[in-house]
């Protein structure tokens, strides 16, 4: 086994590294920015300056690497694509990281990443099937059964995010209308904000309101309804044995109260009992994820 196991964290806005010992303690963590303003060639510097970074906390020893990043790399082609590093679609991203770092890792969505982190320490370490929910600029998630993860064989186990739930609705950047990540995503719950009151306002300030008027309550109806059918379509389907919340919006209480109830009333079942908890890693729980998941690759090659 490594003695050291390095993430990465690819992030709109920063990317993070973390060095973990064998036994999951954190030995050293950074973050610098992203700045893909200043396009992919820019971005692959700034991985491979905080890779240099988390490289030299270990002095050079033997390691292995996970990199998490938003969206996925295509099983057809080989390119990165849904992520809202935009700069990055496209690209074939693995290829190009691994000339960059001289390294071999292992790439894989964040959000599965958010999702094992939380499964071997986080708030779903004594349960078995696992979905890790990501409610963040977009709606992701992964699936963690008996510690292993699940992507499917096309890689779309845990999208639940385009998932449509009203094909009436809105329409998504993935082409379709209705998906969930139109209606409680940040990204989607500041869209609708806009159309119906005309202001700028980023979700989580909304949501952190103490008092709304009649306009804002319809809103936020709107969104724990459907909060409430998206969740109740995993459980009904899946039937985990826990779902844990990340990204920006799982710090709103009322998703664990008065939007519990509006997943439960949707549960095709008399007593509905599935947890729903907020993560307990924070927003580092993908980076934990992406060297946890480098580490287990490098232990079934050997």
């Amino acid at each position: 086994m490594n003695k050291f196991n390095i993430g990465i964290d690819l992030g709109g806005t920063k990317i993070e590294s973390v060095v973990l010992d064998t036994n999951s303690n954190i030995l050293f963590r950074q973050r610098i920015l992203t700045e893909s303003h200043k396009g992919h060639e820019h971005v692959l510097n700034q991985i491979l300056d905080i890779y240099l970074q988390a490289l030299n906390s270990v002095k050079g020893k033997d390691h292995s690497l996970g990199i998490g990043t938003p969206g996925s790399i295509s099983k057809s082609t080989g390119l990165l694509r849904n992520s809202t590093i935009s700069c990055q679609n496209g690209l074939p991203l693995q290829e190009l990281i691994e000339k960059k770092l001289n390294h071999s890792f292992v790439i894989e969505n964040d959000a599965n990443c958010f999702a094992l982190a939380e499964s071997f320490m986080g708030a779903g370490k004594n349960y078995g099937l696992v979905f890790g929910v990501i409610m963040g600029t977009g709606c992701g998630g992964g699936f963690i059964y008996n510690g292993e993860l699940r992507t499917g064989p096309q890689r779309l186990a845990g999208e639940w995010g385009h998932s449509v739930v009203n094909p009436n609705g809105p329409k998504c950047f993935c082409g379709k209308k209705g998906c969930v990540s139109t209606y409680i995503s940040g990204t989607g719950l500041e869209e609708m904000i806009y159309e119906n009151l005309k202001i700028n306002v980023s979700a989580e300030k909304f949501l952190n309101q103490s008092m709304y008027s009649k306009k804002e309550e319809d809103i936020l109806n709107k969104f724990y309804e459907y909060y409430g059918l998206s969740l109740a379509n995993i459980i009904n389907s899946i039937d985990p044995d826990i779902i844990i919340l990340g990204g920006g919006l799982s710090n709103h209480q009322d998703l664990y109260t008065k939007g519990l109830k509006m997943v439960y009333e949707n549960i095709f079942c008399e007593e509905p009992n599935t947890p729903i908890l907020k993560n307990i890693l924070g927003d580092s729980a993908g980076v934990i994820g992406a060297a946890i998941i480098g580490r287990v690759k490098a232990m079934k090659n050997n």
